[in-house]
């Protein structure tokens, strides 16, 4: 993915406004601002985490199935709530397996269904990993209270839906 790391100044979106009339310059400012800290974001995100042995998309696994009651869910659905195929989730999941963080076993009612299963291993990850994300996140965080947090949050569901636009 390309990272822009240069944005374009106010007076050079200005003159791109001459050429091309709908242009909104504070709209494009701010999408590419919010682009540019997302990227930033994602980038730091995978510093963190592979500091503890880990990508981004086999944490967010991790992370599903730790949310579970039980810890287990199908890989279809893991697939659907990560947002990847799943060919791809199958990928993060042979990754995992091999490194013990979980496990697949067969569903007791159906022996054809799959079921994913976050192992001891996988907790204990979780265990080491999470006191030092959440640190960073509270320090990433800390030039905001939690009224400005409160309002950063409507303002990105508000940018959330327009987002179908852009489609």
């Amino acid at each position: 993915m390309l990272q822009l790391k240069d944005l374009p100044t106010p007076d050079v979106l200005a003159k791109f406004a001459i050429r091309y009339p709908d242009a909104d310059v504070t709209a494009v400012s701010s999408v590419l601002q919010l682009l540019r800290v997302a990227t930033d974001l994602s980038i730091a995100l995978d510093a963190c985490l592979s500091k503890h042995g880990l990508l981004q998309g086999r944490w967010w696994v991790l992370i599903l199935l730790m949310r579970e009651e039980n810890k287990t869910s199908q890989p279809s659905i893991l697939a659907e709530k990560a947002g990847v195929t799943r060919a791809t989730m199958t990928g993060l999941l042979d990754g995992l397996e091999q490194s013990g963080l979980i496990a697949r076993v067969l569903a007791k009612e159906d022996r054809r269904t799959v079921l994913i299963n976050l192992t001891d291993a996988g907790v204990g990850k979780l265990d080491s990993v999470m006191p030092d994300y959440y640190r960073r996140i509270r320090c990433c965080m800390q030039g905001l209270d939690e009224e400005q947090r409160q309002q950063l949050q409507k303002i990105l569901a508000l940018i959330n839906l327009g987002i179908p636009a852009l489609t």
